[in-house]
């Protein structure tokens, strides 16, 4: 994906009193649990840790997810905005 095409794509992260996460840009919800979720997202692999996380709302044809729970950590697994890094941290995790 170029420069231009992420340019037209719309991500936004919103965390409201740490309890509440919205999330656009969505593509992929590729994992998740009560404390970790793993979204595949228009800039890359984004990765929530927390307690009692839970899914409150999901429409991936308007690319939204809503989670609800204590937020403790997030983050982006890769630099760039290819797959292959990641792929490489999910080897390295899972061996």
């Amino acid at each position: 994906m170029d420069d231009r095409t992420r340019k037209d794509r719309s991500h936004q992260i919103i965390i409201m009193n740490r309890e509440n996460f919205q999330v656009t840009g969505v593509i992929d919800v590729e994992s998740f649990d009560s404390e970790e979720f793993l979204l595949n997202t228009e800039y890359g692999y984004l990765h929530i840790h927390g307690q009692n996380l839970h899914i409150k709302s999901l429409d991936l044809e308007q690319g939204r997810v809503t989670i609800e729970g204590l937020i403790d950590d997030m983050g982006y697994l890769n630099e760039g905005y290819g797959q292959e890094k990641a792929k490489g941290f999910f080897g390295k995790l899972f061996k």
